[in-house]
């Protein structure tokens, strides 16, 4: 039995310290905040709830291996999911809307025909067939395996296949999402709902490679999931698996140093002065702290990640019956909004992409009299072109999002009771992430810029977990990367990834 020190709460921190428990580990995580989640956090006012991170799963499938692998009680017995259905509605600046059933390839076909225009269900259908190819191709070696410096050259070439003309061999692959989008698409609302799918993940369409097809194919594929509750529901679930398998937690504890013995990670050492010794540490921490914690970690900072602007509004009013859980509300100028998210000056002089999440969820409201909606855009990271801790700055951006939200929710300005934002300056308090820069899934392509460092550190002993480890942001790839620490601290370096 080895005794294991994980660093933070998060989804990836939990996720490594269950499977290690269950392998018969005595593990103890170390959190510097009052709770456990990470960015799964909740907001309660009032009677209304909001989950203050991600309000939908993708790629379910991560959390049911864990909680099969980690207890008796499956994920579905743990808590209530629900798909959505449809996955989500999309609004444009010219008057289009549409909504694409979830997990559907022929009512997405139909639905894209009936709003678009015929042929546009078959221009997008064949396009998710090529990112296919792009999932087949790199599941396994960016997803399920410990990214080992042999594998980043490989993984740096991008699969996406060029799609052949009628008379022609395959044309060269476009080299951007963008240029997927505006070869194989043309119309520019097709365009839009491609480079939205980047959008929302913090990937500038204009640089992220073509193998960025595999998002939306992923989310149309495998589905877009709930929580009863909230998603913060999740994290819940996984603190009490945890708890179950004997982990022990100690919040307001935070991590100053790594100990190091005889070459590599032998504890941690709080800020009381205390050292709690271990034979490994797993950090669930941004590149900026675990460069304090230890810089021999070889952590590269890399570019600041974009950022996340949330707006949680309380309503007076019903939610209407047939409302979708999700409307993207797309920005009528995409490029002026590229220019501000990721642009080299950033600011806020665009108008936004805006997703609105309404749940249909009794326990989100006091009552059938009120509803709960959030609101979140994708945005430049704190210092770039922006200072979100001015009060004036933030209360105007959340006004701009809320007169874009207007058309996707009746009669909003009148409806309001109350709101409270979250900025990337928040972000950047609560975690530490420059910024509060919000990381990307990895991507296969662009010679390796678009993946995360690896879950081994050159300190042995120490091991990456969560959005800024291999395999990079989002609540799946959380899992993820905590299945590939445990797997590689009780197999070793031999370990070859989940089977």
């Amino acid at each position: 039995m080895a005794r294991i020190v994980v660093i933070g709460a998060g989804m990836g921190a939990m996720a490594a310290a269950a499977r290690l428990a269950v392998a018969g580990h005595r593990v103890a995580v170390y959190e510097r905040s009052g709770t456990y989640g990470g960015g799964l956090g909740r907001l309660a006012r009032d009677g209304f709830v909001f989950d203050t991170g991600p309000g939908l799963l993708h790629l379910p499938a991560v959390y049911r291996d864990l909680f099969v692998k980690t207890g008796k009680e499956s994920l579905e017995q743990s808590l209530e999911m629900v798909q959505v259905d449809p996955a989500a509605r999309h609004v444009f600046a010219d008057g289009t809307s549409f909504a694409l059933p979830d997990a559907s390839r022929a009512g997405v076909v139909a639905a894209l025909d009936a709003a678009v225009g015929a042929g546009a269900g078959e221009r997008w259908s064949e396009l998710m067939v090529r990112a296919r190819e792009v999932w087949d191709a790199t599941r396994r070696p960016l997803l399920e395996e410990p990214l080992r410096p042999e594998r980043v050259g490989p993984l740096g070439q991008d699969p996406y296949p060029a799609p052949r003309r009628r008379g022609l061999l395959r044309r060269a692959a476009p080299a951007t999402l963008a240029q997927v989008g505006a070869r194989e698409l043309k119309d520019p609302r097709l365009v839009a709902l491609l480079e939205g799918h980047a959008l929302a993940h913090g990937l500038d369409p204009r640089t992220a490679p073509a193998s960025a097809t595999v998002l939306p194919y992923m989310e149309q594929t495998f589905g877009t999931w709930y929580v009863r509750g909230g998603l913060r529901g999740l994290a819940e679930a996984l603190y009490e698996r945890c708890r179950a398998r004997r982990v022990e937690f100690f919040f307001g504890a935070e991590a100053v140093d790594v100990v190091e013995k005889d070459g590599r990670a032998a504890g941690v050492r709080l800020a009381g002065g205390e050292v709690i010794e271990a034979d490994a540490v797993v950090a669930g921490v941004a590149p900026e702290r675990l460069a304090a914690l230890a810089p021999g970690a070889g952590q590269p900072a890399g570019p600041v990640a974009a950022g996340r602007f949330s707006v949680f509004l309380a309503l007076r009013g019903a939610r209407p019956a047939g409302t979708a859980h999700r409307t993207v509300v797309h920005a009528p100028d995409r490029a002026a909004e590229l220019e501000g998210v990721f642009g080299a000056r950033g600011g806020t002089a665009h108008l936004p992409t805006v997703t609105v999440l309404r749940p249909d969820d009794a326990g989100t409201r006091p009552d059938d009299g009120h509803e709960a909606v959030t609101l979140t855009a994708t945005v430049a990271p704190q210092g770039r072109g922006v200072d979100w801790t001015d009060a004036a700055t933030a209360a105007a951006w959340a006004q701009r999002m809320i007169e874009a939200a207007g058309a996707a929710v009746e009669d909003l300005g009148e409806r309001v009771l109350w709101r409270e934002v979250r900025t990337p300056a928040d972000t950047e308090r609560g975690t530490g992430a420059a910024g509060g820069g919000v990381p990307a899934p990895v991507l296969a392509g662009a010679q390796g810029a678009f993946l995360r460092p690896g879950t081994a550190t050159p300190l042995p002993g120490l091991y990456r977990v969560g959005g800024f480890a291999h395999p990079g942001g989002g609540l799946a790839h959380a899992g993820m990367s905590g299945a590939l620490a445990a797997g590689l601290i009780v197999e070793g370096a031999g370990f070859r990834g989940s089977q």
